[in-house]
């Protein structure tokens, strides 16, 4: 009666997952057996270290018992079906081959045992019968240097706080010690970086072998990792070993508080939300680890859970965003599509739960204010024109623009300093330069622009020494002017003397600016190295023959940002002008024999000049 009705629950229990077959032997006076098919667990073990099956048929033992099915007469047999063959073989124990309880032992496993098993449970009433999978692993793997052979057997779990003390035990040692002739012996190494493991001892006092096992006294975090222990015994005169593995994981301290909390919202965070748009609230809690490992986050909208909602509108989102020596960091995200003016007054609510404690936060939402998008848009459209306008206008007229704001904003130099000239016009003496100094650049300088303009050839007295006097007129004007042409600063010729002076004086941080023009084009290789030192330095305007003949052509805007500002509006300042240019014109009639004339008659010369 027992058996009937053990046979009869778990085949109610069985009909859930797995429709058992009937097979009915030809022999009548056998019972028909209930076979379970192929169990969905293969079983894995070493080549050359022992390894069992465990019956499938007594996994669930308030069904099957092994004690129980022995009471009630039901013997357990064990077959084969090879590798490439379709028949079961009965197998025949020795002493490599053994039977304990519901479990086949192979010491040790060989690469021919490899195939399908089948465990049969019967009596002269019943029988019922399962079909496993056996794999037989190839030796000699190690996990790194120094390492035993690894075994088939996923590596224990083990969870050990930090400054807490733990035991670790050897998996099936027990198992190996019932087939044993004598006390097994067990040896640990723990698996380092490298990868490469280190032996018992491992060089400290927080972690000695106590009997088969190992005692850690203090965790610390170096001590993490996986742990070996190989097994070793004798049996019936043949040794035989075989190695498992433990992982090893640090935790938080117990004594470190364990109640969770909720990180996200904060007591004082506004969700900021926009109408018919979607809607994600963050809720982010902290779970310190625990044993027993139950936790849970949840969001409740008016007192009711997403799942209870009937609004299919709302929604959830969980993961795990850090895990932390055991203290994990969980989220959850509530989702809520086409979010609507009623929504705002509902209230939201995030949760979280473990063994020691609750922890509940309300969200507080508020409506983004709307912006004019219209009126935004034309604003950013118009400022962007007028940027672009800006930025063409300045890119066009830069010279304009800058020659306007000397002339409102600028200082005249004349003001501030005590020097005499303006311009000092530095050119090779050659007809053709000379004849574009003069009628030129003097011309519009001292004519049109109002600059007060020294030229040696013109306004050096005869009888002084050129050097002398050179250095005097460089010292006494605002700007060094540079013709630049081929015939320019040859060696030894006044023209580089002057241009040394004009840089010198630069060089010393005086009020002198050297300003290059280029009159005639010039090849690089024939400069001198003051040249190029100042052409490296210094701005160079171009001279372009017709297009620059006018006042209003770039040369001359170019040329009057390099010169000083100068205003001539009122009628005395004017008048100041001419008298410079007088004074500048007396000192070439000196030289000419006419400077007895114009002292006779100042007013005729005054009037001729203006």
């Amino acid at each position: 009666m027992p058996s009937s009705f053990c046979t009869f629950v778990f085949l109610l229990i069985g009909a859930a997952a797995v429709s058992p077959a009937i097979s009915q032997s030809s022999d009548p006076t056998e019972p028909m057996c209930y076979d379970w098919g192929v169990s969905r667990e293969a079983v894995s073990v070493v080549e050359g270290q022992p390894g069992w099956l465990s019956c499938p048929l007594f996994s669930h033992p308030s069904v099957y018992n092994y004690t129980s099915s022995q009471n009630t007469g039901h013997n357990l047999f064990w077959y084969r079906v090879p590798e490439g063959h379709d028949l079961e073989q009965p197998i025949s124990l020795s002493s490599r081959i053994s039977k304990d309880r519901e479990r086949l032992w192979l010491q040790p496993a060989s690469a021919a045992d490899a195939g399908q098993y089948i465990c049969m449970l019967r009596n002269k009433s019943s029988c019922s019968k399962i079909t496993m999978h056996l794999e037989v692993l190839p030796g000699g793997a190690a996990l790194g240097d120094r390492c035993p052979p690894q075994g088939a057997v996923e590596p224990a779990q083990v969870v050990i706080p930090m400054q807490e003390d733990k035991r670790l035990h050897c998996p099936h040692l027990q198992d190996a010690a019932k087939m044993a002739d004598g006390e097994p012996s067990v040896a640990w190494y723990h698996v380092r970086d490298g990868p490469r493991c280190d032996p018992y001892p491992f060089w400290n006092s927080d972690r000695q072998q106590v009997g088969s096992s190992l005692q850690v006294y203090v965790m610390l975090i170096q001590y993490q990792g996986i742990y070996l222990c190989t097994v070793s015994y004798l049996r019936k005169g043949r040794s035989l070993s075989f190695t498992r593995s433990i992982n090893v994981t640090a935790v938080y301290p117990s004594i470190l508080p364990k109640e969770p909390s909720i990180l996200q919202p904060n007591s004082n965070q506004v969700f900021t939300v926009k109408l018919d748009t979607e809607v994600r609230l963050k809720c982010t809690g902290l779970f310190p680890y625990l044993e027993s490992g139950t936790w849970d986050i949840w969001w409740t909208v008016d007192g009711k859970t997403v799942d209870q909602l009937a609004d299919h509108r709302f929604s959830k989102d969980n993961r795990q965003v850090k895990y932390d020596f055991g203290d994990r960091t969980e989220e959850s995200l509530l989702i809520i599509q086409r979010f609507q003016v009623e929504d705002l007054r509902k209230e939201y609510n995030c949760s979280v739960r473990n063994a020691r404690g609750f922890d509940t936060r309300r969200a507080q939402l508020q409506e983004e204010a709307s912006l004019p998008s219209v009126e935004l848009g034309w604003g950013l459209g118009v400022t962007l024109v007028l940027m672009l306008l800006l930025f063409v206008v300045y890119h066009v007229f830069w010279l304009e623009l800058l020659l306007l704001y000397r002339s409102w904003f600028g200082s005249d130099e004349r003001h501030t300093d005590d020097k005499e000239y303006d311009v000092y016009i530095s050119y090779a003496r050659n007809s053709e330069d000379e004849h574009f100094v003069l009628s030129t650049l003097r011309s519009v300088l001292e004519n049109q622009l109002g600059y007060s303009v020294c030229i040696f050839d013109r306004d050096s007295l005869p009888g002084g020494t050129i050097t002398d006097e050179t250095l005097s007129f460089v010292a006494r004007s605002r700007r060094l002017l540079v013709v630049l042409s081929p015939g320019y600063a040859s060696q030894g010729s006044q023209a580089l003397l002057e241009l040394k002076a004009g840089i010198d004086s630069m060089a010393r941080g005086g009020h002198l600016r050297v300003i290059l023009v280029q009159y005639k084009p010039l090849l690089r290789k024939g400069w001198v190295k003051e040249l190029r030192r100042a052409r490296v330095a210094l701005t160079l305007v171009r001279w372009k023959e017709h297009k620059s003949s006018e006042l209003t052509s770039r040369f001359w805007k170019r040329l009057r940002v390099e010169l000083p500002v100068r205003r001539v509006s009122s009628k005395s300042e004017k008048e100041d002008a001419a008298l410079l240019r007088l004074h500048s014109q007396n000192s070439t009639h000196s030289q000419t024999g006419l400077l007895i004339s114009a002292t006779k008659c100042p007013e005729t010369m005054f009037r001729s000049v203006v």
